[in-house]
């Protein structure tokens, strides 16, 4: 009886170490493919009219200096975003505009750049350009700064219009990276509809936005959507591909030109 007990202790004890080590192979990987850019393109391959102004490449942005992992002033996108971002711009350059790209994918370090700078509170000598009205210790609370970001997996763009009448960026009525509810999609407005209500009360000093500034916002939220994006709520210049082909995926490879 003693010789089965131990049989049989001995197998699931074998058992056990051969799903530990499936497990680890499993997650080895998991990590391995997070370096894997295969399924990436450069945005610009796929959408030639798109104007690039990558923010995280230089030093205005609400960290003041460039992003880890941002080795070239290029944006990449998953093969399925840059597909239907290049149905966007033919739509928008329809209608009068180009596409400008602030960020793309980001990779994993970038966000954990964020993480660090957030967390050392004495730093806020971008204050004045992107978060005048909060104290930079709230920025984790209100989520501002997120230990994970949608643009680690690589289908999630931020962006605004650029007039090719006027030759001058669509005028939305707040910059990139605000951090304020003047920066949400209805402000002073309702996205469902498009309807302009000059509701303003969110903003703790009373700020606001124009008719016209509120619908330069719908045009491009309305061309995103159009096209299998889908947009953020606090932001108006984000948005996410419907059918991402890695939801649970956070890269980490650099920001550079890929090749062909």
């Amino acid at each position: 009886m003693k010789r089965i007990v131990y049989c049989l202790l001995s197998l699931l004890l074998i058992t056990a170490a051969i799903l530990w080590t499936l497990n680890a192979c499993e997650k080895n990987d998991e990590v391995a493919d997070i370096y894997n850019s295969s399924q990436f393109v450069t945005l610009t391959d796929a959408v030639p009219d798109a104007i690039l102004e990558i923010r995280y490449y230089g030093t205005y942005n609400f960290v003041g200096s460039r992003i880890d992992g941002y080795m070239e002033p290029t944006a990449l996108l998953t093969r399925q975003a840059a597909d239907s971002l290049r149905a966007v711009s033919d739509d928008v350059m329809a209608q009068g505009y180009r596409l400008k790209i602030y960020d793309a994918y980001r990779p994993q370090c970038g966000v954990d750049h964020f993480m660090r700078w957030a967390a050392d509170i004495s730093d806020v000598k971008m204050k004045p350009y992107f978060y005048p009205d909060l104290d930079k210790s709230v920025l984790f609370d209100q989520e501002y700064i997120m230990a994970k970001s949608g643009h680690t997996r690589g289908s999630t763009i931020d962006m605004t219009l650029f007039d090719m009448n006027t030759e001058k960026e669509l005028d939305m009525g707040g910059t990139f990276d605000w951090f304020g509810p003047e920066s949400h999609p209805d402000f002073c407005g309702n996205p469902e509809t498009g309807e302009y209500t000059g509701d303003n009360s969110k903003s703790p000093t009373g700020r606001s936005i124009t008719p016209q500034q509120f619908e330069n916002r719908m045009i491009l939220r309305r061309a995103m959507l159009k096209h299998g994006f889908k947009p953020l709520n606090t932001e108006w210049w984000h948005f996410t591909l419907k059918n991402e082909p890695f939801p649970d995926t956070y890269f980490n490879f650099p920001v550079k030109q890929l090749k062909k």
